[in-house]
Parts: structure tokens; C-alpha cells; sequence
């Protein structure tokens, strides 16, 4: 029974990708399947019902944040912050060294941000843009695009999933943010000699030309502009919680948004709401976006998603799976078993959020240290989920930004974190 109910929400997840549907319609249906497994063994209708309520509220810090979040995105593009930063960035792409470039400003974006979507939308489509003005393949660049946005999807202290991770391991996020930087220096290092060494390889052609001008037309630019981002990385370093860093962000980039762009306040509040929109075209898909809107699909992704971590639990429609992980564990060893428990909950949930939520209730079971438990999670599941190709981890991104599906092949950082991990597994097992 349990096989043939996780069957089905399979099957439905891969049809809903396939015919671009909303995943959000998928994962209503899977909850109604979920809700009717725990009526079926016997639970009542308010029982399944507050299981499903019990997982929404393990994660119910984050909903605040995600507010902030999206606010935040629409204020930094208001205020000219993304745009000036942008701007600046450009001035320092050669063709000979344009994928490590790529990669590294997607990774500062990315971090800056903490979101791989917003990046995508972002430095991404800029980069993919130039790449192609150097005559850069969007094979190569958006493998670069997709693993810096990723980046600080994984590691920002106002990333989503990192955020996730400490609030479902009950650990200190800057704590677990300070692992993983320890953790990153080799798979950094590795994937920017990578890129370097492929962009010095292949040909290219073609100059920067005007493509960013516009944006001196577009806003006042003003050093000023960098402060919302100095806020983050300067509060961060002193490890001042999450939502303060937000709320003081979000402070700088209203008075800059007012006091040098010229909004005003009434207007925007409102695009806290609805989020920034330019009526240029050349520039919309850049610079649009942000806003508590913005928030609302991500948000039910994670309301869904914990729901069914929730009555997965209580149900106890994981428990044969849980027992073949545990028993694997002991066969292949903690880390590979986290690995294949990511790429297990990745493929069949077709997203990053759902991955992360069933990866730590497969594999926690096994791992005590509850740091090292959100380590291992950042190093897997959060990098697994984008690089299989019908997740919507690697689509959204890809496809964003107008980079051909193959160029996930490229996106060689997100790769080497589980198998750097993989490596110093064995490596502290062998001593």
C-alpha cells in the first residue's frame, strides 16, 4: 500500500513536469493522497489533520522571513542596489576569463540574495546575455550561472533552504553557515580552475558592448547603492539574527529608494507588496520582481512540503523506507547513504524543498550530530535537487535565464560538494 501511494505521487510529479503544470497542483493532490493513506490506517479526520499541522508548524519561523525576503528583493532593485551592482561587474568581463567571472558573480549575487531564482533572474540573465555577445556558448555559461546561483542558495544567511536546514536540524544558522564556508574552499577552488581553464580553451568573440548603459538611464547611481548588500555581508559577520539583518536591509534600501531615486513612500509600499516593475523590456526580465507576492509560491511549496514531512511521520508511510536506509547505512556508510537518500528524495519530488524536508527525516535517524546532520543536508540535498534535469531546482534556473537544459553538465561545483564530502567521509573512516 505504502509503495503503491508513493507510486502515485511519483507518477503525478513527473506529468506535471512534463506538461509544464504548476507543481503546486501536484502537490495538492499528493497531500489529498497523503491525507487519505493516514484515513485509510485507521486515523481520524482531525488526527491526519493535525499531523499535517504539526509538520507546517516545525518550519513556521520561516514564513516570516520569506515576507522579508520579498520585500527585500523588490526594495534592492527599486533603490538601484542589484542594478548598480550589475553595472559595476561588467566593467571587468574578458572573454578569456568570462566563465570564471560568470561563475563568481553569480555566486556574489546568489549570496547577496539567497535565493538561486532571484539570481537567475538577475546576474544570470546578464551574464548569459554577455556570454553570448563574447560569442560563449549558453552550454558552457549557464552551467557556470546555475552553480553560482546556487552558491548562496546553499550558504546566504538570508537563503530559504539554509534557513530551512537550521530550523529542521535545530541548529544556529550562522553556525552551520561557518561549516559550510570551512567546508567550500576546495570545491570552490577546484570549479574556478575549472572555469578558468575552459574559458581559456574555448573560442570567443565579440566585445561588452551598450547592453548595460541603459541602466544610468534607469536610476541614479550613487555608491550609496552597495549599502543594503554591505549591510547583509557586515550584520551577518557579526552573526545579528536573520530577520534583524533583513529588517535593517530593507531600512537602507527604502531611504535610497525615496531620498535618491525618488520613489515615493506611498508607491513603495506598495511595491513591497507587488514587487518592483519596469516597463522597459530590454530590462524587465532583469530587474522586475521581488515583493511579498513573489513569495506566496514558495511559501505553499514549503507549507506542502512540511504538511507531508508531518504526516509522513505519524502516518508512518516512510518507515519501510527509513529501515532499508538505516540498514544501507551500515552497509555503504553514513555519508554515501545521505547521498543517495538526496538523489532518492530529488527525483521523485521534482523539487528542492520537498528533497530537503524528506532527505533529513530518511537519513536523521542515523546521524546524532545535529551540525554535522546540517551539513551533510547543504552538501546534498540542496545541490543534489538542481542538478536533475526534470527538477524544477535545475528547469526554473535554466530556463530563466534561456540556457539549454544540457548545460547542467557544466554546473561542476554542485557536483563536487557531495563528492568532496564523499571524500573526506571515507578519508575520517580509513583513520
Amino acid at each position: 500500500m505504502e509503495n503503491l501511494i508513493l507510486g502515485a505521487f511519483c507518477l503525478i510529479l513527473f506529468l506535471f513536469i512534463l506538461t509544464g503544470l504548476p507543481l503546486l497542483g501536484a502537490l495538492a493532490i499528493g497531500f489529498c493522497l497523503f491525507f487519505g493513506y493516514g484515513l485509510h490506517r485507521g486515523f481520524s479526520f482531525r488526527q491526519v489533520a493535525g499531523m499535517a499541522w504539526q509538520g507546517v508548524l516545525s518550519v513556521k519561523t520561516i514564513f516570516l522571513v520569506f515576507l522579508l525576503i520579498g520585500m527585500l528583493t523588490a526594495l534592492w532593485r527599486a533603490s538601484g542596489t542589484i542594478g548598480y551592482i550589475i553595472a559595476l561587474a561588467v566593467q571587468f568581463i574578458r572573454p578569456s576569463v568570462f566563465l570564471l567571472l560568470t561563475f563568481w558573480l553569480n555566486c556574489a549575487v546568489s549570496f547577496l540574495l539567497g535565493t538561486a531564482f532571484g539570481t537567475a533572474a538577475t546576474m544570470g540573465v546578464i551574464t548569459l546575455s554577455l556570454g553570448e555577445t563574447l560569442g560563449v556558448s549558453g552550454l558552457y555559461s549557464g552551467g557556470a550561472i546555475l552553480a553560482g546561483a546556487y552558491f548562496g542558495d546553499r550558504m546566504s544567511p538570508v537563503s530559504t533552504s539554509a534557513l530551512l536546514v537550521s530550523v529542521l536540524t535545530g541548529t544556529d544558522i550562522y553556525k552551520n553557515i561557518a561549516n559550510m564556508a570551512r567546508f567550500t574552499v576546495v570545491p570552490f577552488v577546484v570549479a574556478s580552475l575549472f572555469y578558468l581553464g575552459l574559458g581559456l580553451v574555448l573560442p570567443g568573440a565579440g566585445k561588452v558592448g551598450d547592453m548595460v548603459s541603459g541602466l544610468y538611464d534607469l536610476y541614479n547611481f550613487t555608491p550609496w547603492l552597495v549599502l543594503p548588500a554591505v549591510s547583509i555581508l557586515v550584520l551577518s559577520f557579526f552573526r545579528v539574527s536573520v530577520k534583524k539583518n533583513m529588517v535593517v536591509s530593507i531600512a537602507i534600501a527604502f531611504a535610497l529608494s525615496h531620498f535618491v531615486q525618488g520613489w515615493p513612500v506611498g508607491h513603495l509600499l506598495k511595491i513591497m507588496v507587488t514587487g518592483y516593475q519596469l516597463s522597459d523590456p530590454k530590462y524587465a526580465g532583469m530587474l522586475s520582481g521581488g515583493g511579498i507576492v513573489s513569495m506566496v509560491r514558495v511559501a505553499s511549496i514549503v507549507c506542502l512540503s512540511a504538511s507531508f514531512g508531518g504526516m509522513f511521520k505519524g502516518t508512518g508511510l516512510l518507515d519501510g523506507i527509513e529501515a532499508l536506509f538505516q540498514k544501507l547505512e551500515k552497509k555503504v556508510g553514513t555519508y554515501l547513504s545521505i547521498i543517495l537518500a538526496a538523489l532518492f528524495t530529488g527525483m521523485v519530488s521534482c523539487n528542492q524543498t520537498l528533497s530537503i524536508v524528506l532527505t533529513h527525516q530518511l537519513c536523521a535517524p542515523f546521524v546524532k550530530d545535529r551540525e554535522q546532520l546540517a551539513l551533510d543536508l547543504e552538501n546534498t540535498a540542496v545541490v543534489i535537487s538542481p542538478l536533475i534535469p526534470w527538477s524544477i531546482a535545475c528547469a526554473t534556473i535554466l530556463d530563466t535565464t534561456g540556457a539549454p537544459h544540457e548545460a547542467l553538465v557544466f554546473a561542476v561545483y554542485l557536483a563536487l560538494l557531495p563528492l568532496w564530502g564523499l571524500v573526506r567521509s571515507r578519508v575520517r573512516t580509513n583513520h
